[in-house]
């Protein structure tokens, strides 16, 4: 059991969050009651080296010693990245005899059914490492055909002779009875114990061999890698007398030990995204908002989230390494818990070009940390979304990422006039406009769309903006999309670490089980939970007391007929003797709250279940923090101005306003020289430690306890609680 565990407490004095993003590493330090922060470029070919960089930094910085952390919480791109760039290990597939192209054949869709051209993803595996067996389970699980031991001798010679790495079993029904995974795994790890084994009916235990499949071979592609860079990681942080313990971020917004991690590296791919969801839901819950939209943009993409009563909105699937980089269809599914975001190629390192129509087009390439925008000095000679902010003058150059980093206006002017301007024969803040404009269009239309796919609405929602760009776009996301009002965290420019701080130590465990309602065996399904509820329980009491764990069921359920299935809560861990009319009710209040309406005398069906154990968070209301009132305004912009603090400002400069399409003579801010109270009136930018937040002429700013910056719209300016 891990210290945390056996000290009994979770709510830590000193704990370091770290996220590796495609342009930043970024940095949390919370010790002693104070935070601290910091932001440098990620080191592509040895991840570790910027991790350990910046720990060393940070705690000389902060004056605290290695020895005294409690905790470390990771996440970290490295398996999306290895998926989407094809360099993980020399993986082979065993399945079950017929099911040999399952993993090509897919869906048997197309991604765009008007391209003729179109590409479908290639398989991880190519066909002549996916072996098949005889042996077969029934979708009920009674075994129909022996599995053929046999066989097993000569897959295992090829295995050897073709060096592979790793092994993916997924045999057909396994969900339902895993003997058969289990029996060859067994006998293959016996004859190659190097091998790394993954069985789908412990990576997703769920129907739909297709996603089951290509889960476990992502998960199995992946696996030799992380194991490798996490023991690295590990001898580096005891090298440096580290020894606290080493948790890790999960796409679902929870916490995993090393081991978990590990054995199931497929849940860590969207780590980072999943760490901002958190940092905003929490926002949300201490500003006492009910309904929020959160924008995380960094230097590569922009995610968008929907949180409602601070709960980031849930999926559980997930799609990896698009061909069509953002177009739904295109890419490798999973069946994993994860956080939904939607999420677009337009990050502060996403280059533009004008493409043959004469079109501005930003993204979804992006210049990464090497060698980065143009203005960052490294060689990049391309023009992206970062140099036109510069030239924009909405940066102050000698402030960059906490002033790690110099910005060079000259290298960005060079890449701006030979992508942008001189193509198109405009000026310098003509191509800035253009650049900052279709990539913001981009985002308004994403969250349009999104909210579309989840029967939500924009309307009446704030907008919590972070990451190192999304404070630059925040105020003119808003304008596009009819938002009032925009909250810019404290530590915004590393939002992703913070909500790693936040995070619980989790696990779903699912299991598939289909049955139409009116047949629920209650004692059946109660001894199912129990099993789930003992397996989640085996994870996470690893790192926290078991008996501190929260435990929630989730069943999905659909009508019969339909493609797809609704997620439902239940209000308790065990059935009872009234259970077929409760997840009737539970299914008819979710469906309608989706689909405005329900199908009558339909049957419904059971597709499976979920237990999630969970240990409790710490107090999500900041020390101070207040609600925030958007009802009544008791005061004009004009009166708060008269009575709150008058802040004195660092520059005066010309900034490119969006919105207007010229620039404004606008006053520069350091934001930690604005104390609690302090107003500002449009047009200003403030400049953070690791971002920059734009304050247009249209829109006015203030700071609520807690160190958190309101942007209200001028015309709506209501009084803060």
């Amino acid at each position: 059991m891990s210290q945390i565990a056996e000290s009994g407490a979770w709510s830590l004095q000193s704990r370091l969050g770290v996220d590796i993003g495609g342009t930043f590493t970024d940095f949390v330090l919370e010790a002693g009651g104070h935070r601290h922060t910091h932001k440098r470029l990620t080191t592509p070919d040895a991840p570790e080296r910027a991790v350990l960089e910046g720990i060393a930094h940070l705690l000389d910085d902060a004056g605290v010693r290695a020895g005294s952390l409690d905790s470390i919480i990771h996440g970290t791109t490295l398996a999306t990245n290895a998926v989407i760039e094809r360099r993980g290990a020399r993986t082979a597939l065993l399945t079950t005899e017929g099911f040999r192209d399952v993993l090509e054949t897919g869906f048997e869709a197309r991604a765009d059914h008007y391209d003729l051209r179109v590409r479908q993803p290639a398989p991880l595996i190519d066909r002549d490492l996916r072996f098949t067996i005889a042996g077969r389970m029934s979708a009920q699980g009674e075994e129909l055909q022996a599995l053929d031991m046999d066989a097993l001798e000569a897959i295992a010679g090829s295995l050897d002779a073709r060096d592979i790495e790793s092994l993916a079993i997924g045999f057909m029904h396994s969900h339902r009875n895993p003997r058969h995974e289990q029996r060859a795994a067994q006998w293959i790890a016996a004859r190659l114990p190097r091998l790394s084994i993954c069985l789908s009916s412990d990576v997703s235990p769920e129907v739909r061999e297709f996603e089951r499949f290509s889960t476990t071979a992502v998960n199995a592609y992946v696996r030799p890698l992380m194991r490798s860079y996490l023991a690295r990681l590990a001898a580096a942080l005891s090298s440096m007398s580290i020894h606290a313990p080493l948790l890790l971020m999960t796409s679902d917004g929870s916490l995993c030990d090393v081991e978990t991690a590990c054995r199931l590296p497929v849940r860590l791919l969207e780590s980072g995204p999943a760490g901002g969801a958190l940092m905003a839901a929490h926002v949300s819950e201490s500003l006492g908002l009910a309904q929020v939209l959160s924008l995380d943009i960094g230097g590569t993409t922009a995610k968008l989230c929907f949180i409602d009563a601070g709960r980031p909105h849930m999926s559980r699937s997930l799609e990896v390494a698009r061909l069509y980089r953002f177009k739904s269809g295109s890419g490798i599914p999973l069946r994993i818990p994860v956080v939904e975001l939607c999420e677009i190629g337009a990050g502060g390192g996403s280059i533009a070009r004008v493409d043959a129509l004469g079109r501005v087009q930003v993204g979804p390439v992006s210049a990464g940390s090497v060698p980065g925008p143009a203005c960052y000095g490294q060689g990049g000679e391309r023009a992206t979304l970062t140099d036109a902010h510069l030239l924009a003058s909405r940066l102050d150059p000698a402030c960059f990422a906490a002033g790690t980093l110099a910005l060079d206006a000259e290298a960005a002017r060079r890449a701006m006039d030979t992508d942008i301007a001189a193509p198109l024969k405009v000026d310098a803040d003509a191509a800035a406009y253009a650049i900052a404009e279709i990539a913001d269009e981009a985002m308004a239309c994403a969250a349009r769309e999104h909210a579309i796919e989840l029967g939500k609405s924009v309307a009446g929602r704030t907008l919590v903006a972070f990451g190192g760009s999304a404070p630059l776009h925040a105020a003119r996301l808003a304008d596009k999309l009819g938002i009032d009002h925009v909250v810019i965290p404290t530590g915004a420019g590393v939002g992703s670490a913070f909500g790693f701080l936040l995070a619980p130590v989790a696990f779903d465990a699912v299991r598939s089980r289909i049955e139409p309602l009116v047949q629920v065996d209650v004692d059946s399904v109660n001894g199912l939970l129990a099993e789930l509820e003992a397996e989640a329980a085996l994870i996470v009491g690893k790192v926290v007391p078991r008996d501190s764990c929260r435990v929630e069921v989730t069943v999905s359920m659909r009508y019969r007929g339909q493609g797809h299935e609704l997620h439902v809560a239940l209000p308790a861990t065990r059935l009872d003797a009234d259970a077929h009319a409760l997840l009737r009710e539970r299914f008819e209040a979710t469906y309608l709250a989706r689909f405005g309406r329900l199908v009558p005398r339909a049957p419904i069906e059971m597709l499976g279940w979920s237990v999630r154990q969970s240990a409790p968070q710490r107090d999500a209301r900041d020390q101070g923090a207040a609600p925030i009132s958007h009802d009544a305004a008791t005061v004009t912009a004009d009166d708060q101005a008269d009575a709150m603090p008058k802040p004195i400002p660092t520059a005066e400069r010309r900034v490119l306003d969006q919105s207007r399409r010229e620039r404004v003579t606008s006053r520069f801010y350091r934001r930690e020289h604005l104390p609690a109270g302090t107003f500002l009136r449009g047009p200003a930018v403030i400049v953070d430690r690791e971002t920059t937040v734009v304050v247009p002429p249209n829109f006015d700013a203030s700071v609520a306890r807690g160190g958190h910056l309101l942007l209200d719209r001028r015309s709506t300016l209501k009084e803060i609680a």
